[in-house]
């Protein structure tokens, strides 16, 4: 073997090996010295740095875990449901402050609520020219935009890679996407790393679906007629 491919051979080993665990270092990192910040909210008697002498990293995230555990759990009552609709009355009452809160909220109660429908389907929209597929999710259509539409039409978030928190919002016909059978965690999977990570498990139905050029390949994915 020659020189320069021994050499180029082990360097991207070595970097396959580094790469992954240094960024989930630097994540972890900017974390939990994020999450430390929440020590700035104690008095300076009960901080670290004046009974160790010294800071400890990680005891904010131990402290913020436990104020949300906290906060949840005293929500959970009656008192405390009445505490938070009360606390909530009083920000909508505050201009600018209103429209901010509420937007938040009703984002993080559809992400978060075990009822919510933050994404119900998994779909593919020709996007961003007529000849490419995009993986898409479908979202809460406006009552108000629906008489304006001819056709029937679903509205859909296409995310961007690798960070699916930024993307488009677009109303496409419904005769026009294909339904996956695929769940959300699995399209986020595929987005987030790049279609690098991928699911071997495919039934004979997917195989021959991907076979004839329906869909890309190496997406496990079972079409489904748009109009079911």
């Amino acid at each position: 073997m020659p020189k320069k491919s021994f050499f180029k051979r082990y360097l991207l080993t070595g970097l396959l090996i580094w790469v992954p665990l240094v960024i989930t270092v630097w994540v972890l990192n900017l974390l939990v010295s994020t999450m430390d910040q929440s020590l700035l909210l104690l008095p300076l008697a009960l901080r670290t740095e004046s009974w160790l002498g010294m800071h400890i990293p990680g005891l904010g995230v131990i402290l913020t875990l436990a104020v949300v555990f906290l906060t949840g759990v005293l929500a959970a009552n009656f008192i405390g449901q009445k505490l938070v609709r009360l606390w909530e009355r009083v920000l909508l009452y505050i201009p600018v402050v209103n429209s901010i809160y509420k937007a938040v909220k009703q984002v993080s109660d559809t992400l978060f609520s075990g009822q919510g429908q933050a994404f119900r389907k998994v779909l593919l929209v020709r996007y961003p020219h007529p000849e490419a597929w995009s993986l898409a999710f479908q979202t809460n259509m406006p009552s108000e935009l629906t008489s304006h539409f001819p056709d029937e039409h679903v509205a859909v978030f296409i995310p961007t890679t690798p960070s699916p928190v930024n993307g488009f919002y677009f109303y496409v016909k419904r005769s026009e996407v294909i339904e996956l059978d695929m769940s959300v965690d699995e399209a986020l999977k595929y987005i987030i790393s790049m279609g690098v990570v991928t699911s071997d498990s495919r039934s004979s139905k997917e195989r021959r679906a991907a076979d004839i050029g329906v869909l890309p390949q190496g997406v496990p994915v079972t079409v489904r007629a748009a109009n079911e």
